[in-house]
């Protein structure tokens, strides 16, 4: 991903007026996240990390994101989303079948860890289970295609859209208490926003 704002970083606000102690303890909570080591198994976690970085790419030169930390958290925490797909079990049990779906996938197509895997493989794999080709009896009931736009992709990509190295990277301002934002129109941006770099 292009770093189209490098001389921006969210967090040279964070003792500003922008952002008051309850944001700064919460993005600092978030930045420091571990990744817990009681959801989920340790092969679980392993093809977790492999399919948030092939999803996600880490930010060049910029602190990196601790999606995985993030999205681990969603899942061994007590709420969901409220809401969920009506041919999806449970976030925790969605996620567990589907990591071990894709090994099983991955296994039987290539005799190895979808970690280890090239880029290219793993993006061939991710397809087919998006277009609702894979087949494997892991999946069980969950539809591997539902399970993929449903859960797969809006958790990852959640994760790593709420840590300031990818706010930075895109130059967004941030979170909006207790400054809020004034400038709605499209093609505007607050000061205190990043200013795209001039190429």
């Amino acid at each position: 991903m292009a770093d189209r704002f490098p001389s921006y970083d969210v967090l040279a606000k964070a003792e500003s007026e922008s952002w008051d102690a309850i944001t700064r303890r919460t993005i600092a909570q978030r930045i420091a996240l571990p990744e817990r080591r009681d959801v989920l198994t340790d092969r679980q976690r392993l093809t977790l990390r492999a399919i948030i970085d092939r999803i996600t790419p880490q930010p060049a030169g910029r602190r990196p994101v601790n999606a995985a930390a993030i999205l681990l958290e969603k899942i061994g925490g007590a709420e969901g989303d409220g809401y969920r797909h009506h041919r999806l079990p449970p976030l925790k049990v969605a996620w567990a079948r589907g990591l071990d779906a894709i090994e099983a996938e991955t296994r039987a197509s290539h005799g190895r860890a979808f970690d280890t895997l090239t880029g290219e493989e793993q993006d061939g794999l991710l397809r087919m289970i998006e277009a609702g080709d894979a087949s494997d009896p892991a999946w069980g009931d969950m539809p591997p295609d539902i399970f993929f736009i449903w859960r797969l992709i809006p958790d990852v990509v959640a994760a790593y859209w709420s840590h300031p190295s990818a706010w930075s990277a895109m130059g967004f301002g941030g979170p909006a208490s207790p400054r809020g934002y004034v400038r709605l129109d499209a093609d505007r941006r607050d000061p205190w926003e990043g200013a795209e770099d001039a190429r």
